[in-house]
């Protein structure tokens, strides 16, 4: 029988195999500094027994928020909250993760100000391409601001680099078009992440958590190219967790080559060496959590089904066979489940969430 209340060996222990996934919520204040909503979202699902707590994606520069109300962590006015938050969880015995990342095209310029940027030109989105000197400034934006993190107490940090945001943008073959050392080959689109994870490695301490959250496919990724990647990223030693974002954890690729086997067993086969890996994607049920953590995964993050339950994590390690209520679910039991008016809101746009919402 699988164990999920079985401790995780990063450098600071995780108690269980549960992680809250990163979802944005919208809560934050505008100035992306911590509001007591989204500190009493997040502090309940370690109440609830998460082992491990991860943020929404926040942005290391003020021109990469993805959304309004997004938590920021580019400078130092945002360390106040961050601590507070760090004590709250990890009081908690878990560990406390920041999600960093940079929109890039997923930037809206209505909402940032100014004209987008990305690796390449983007007409859609009116993005610019970044200069090599400003590539080189954005790795130095994501170490400064793990730095930030570590400072403020937080166990550690995960880089998102999965669906189509800034290092996304990067890896891609579609959306990174460059001729300098960022682009081309796959080690030139891979260099931006590469530099990020060396930078961090070098600025903080060793027993700060670094993950790295990963796409396997669709945004011009190429689906070798991304097991590659996440190979060369669990041999490298400068990495303690990979986080394979699957949208369905037991669907066949969509590349017709790769049709011999799900995506799951693709990457749960992958040598891992000291690196654990966890995955992402319609994990609803203790049932869905016991086939994932059958395959050979470390950990499973949980994200729709956390929302409804702040304390699914103790309910499935209690009864393996755990259901969370059904949807939609009215604004009430939202609320006592630990979301603020404006996570409601957003929520309220999911079809079929939230009772009453068009």
């Amino acid at each position: 029988m699988l164990d999920f209340s079985k401790p995780i060996s990063f450098s600071k222990p995780m108690p269980n195999a549960f992680a809250l996934a990163p979802m944005t919520n919208q809560q934050s204040h505008p100035d992306g500094t911590l509001s007591d909503d989204e500190l009493n979202w997040l502090s309940m699902r370690a109440k609830g027994g998460f082992g491990m707590v991860m943020t929404c994606a926040a942005h290391v520069s003020e021109n990469g928020q993805g959304w309004p109300g997004a938590m920021g962590v580019f400078g130092d006015q945002h360390i106040s909250g961050l601590s507070k938050l760090a004590k709250a969880i990890t009081d908690e015995g878990s560990l406390a993760i920041v999600q960093l990342f940079h929109g890039g095209i997923r930037a809206p310029e209505a909402l940032i100000g100014q004209q987008p940027v990305s690796a390449s030109d983007h007409a859609e989105t009116n993005a610019r391409a970044l200069t090599t000197e400003e590539v080189q400034g954005l790795v130095q934006d994501f170490i400064a601001a793990a730095v930030r993190c570590q400072k403020a107490g937080m166990s550690g940090v995960e880089l998102h680099g999965a669906h189509g945001y800034l290092i996304c943008q990067f890896l891609s073959q579609e959306y990174n078009q460059r001729t300098d050392q960022y682009g081309g080959s796959f080690d030139n689109r891979t260099r931006f992440l590469r530099e990020i994870i060396d930078g961090i490695d070098e600025a903080c301490s060793d027993d700060f958590v670094v993950g790295v959250r990963l796409s396997p496919e669709r945004m011009g990724l190429d689906f070798n190219e991304m097991r590659t990647l996440a190979t060369q990223l669990m041999a490298s030693g400068k990495i303690d967790f990979l986080d394979v974002s699957l949208w369905d954890s037991l669907k066949y690729p969509e590349d017709p080559a790769y049709q011999n086997k799900t995506l799951l067993e693709w990457y749960a086969e992958l040598p891992r060496h000291n690196t654990k890996l966890c995955v992402a994607g319609n994990i609803r049920t203790g049932e869905d959590v016991s086939k994932v953590m059958a395959a050979g995964v470390d950990f499973v993050a949980i994200g729709r089904a956390g929302i409804l339950h702040h304390d699914f994590a103790k309910q499935v390690t209690e009864n393996p066979d755990f259901t969370p209520r059904q949807t939609p679910v009215s604004r009430r039991v939202l609320a006592e489940e630990g979301l603020g008016e404006a996570f409601i809101d957003y929520m309220s746009r999911w079809p079929g969430f939230v009772e009453g919402a068009e």
